[in-house]
């Protein structure tokens, strides 16, 4: 056995948070204008901006969490693909993301696909309402 196999959930916690508040920041700065100012969201951008912000909270505690990463996942690919890629590849926008500078957006896509497996883990929100519902006495 692995002595660091007891960091497991600890360190998976840590990384769910802050890959959760980074995403959320990028929402807040759609909506919100902060952090570091915004530009205004209207359209497509209004609804990245709404499953960034709400997402990207509800990831980071721990509640929804694969409900959220489907999400979170699912607009990340379709920003890869409208905004780096192009619809219809061009010259102009390759598809490897180290050629198109969507590599922020495509590891999102994948982080956000692992945690729709591997779920919340036991430091969440969720992880708490599930013992309280183990826990009631079965008839």
């Amino acid at each position: 056995m692995n002595s660091l196999n007891r960091f497991t959930d600890p360190v998976y916690c840590i990384v769910r948070l802050i890959v959760g508040l980074v995403y959320a920041c990028h929402g807040g700065q759609k909506l919100l204008g902060f952090p570091g100012g915004g530009h205004g969201a209207h359209g497509i951008a209004l609804i990245a901006g709404i499953i960034e912000l709400v997402g990207g909270f509800l990831i980071a505690f721990g509640l929804f969490t694969r409900i959220a990463a489907f999400f979170a996942s699912g607009e990340m690919a379709v920003a890869y693909f409208m905004f780096y890629v192009g619809v219809v590849p061009t010259l102009e926008a390759k598809f490897f993301p180290i050629m198109n500078g969507g590599e922020l957006a495509l590891l999102n896509c994948w982080v956000f696909f692992f945690i729709i497996f591997y779920g919340p883990g036991r430091w969440s929100i969720d992880a708490l309402w599930c013992k309280d519902r183990s826990s009631a006495p079965s008839t």
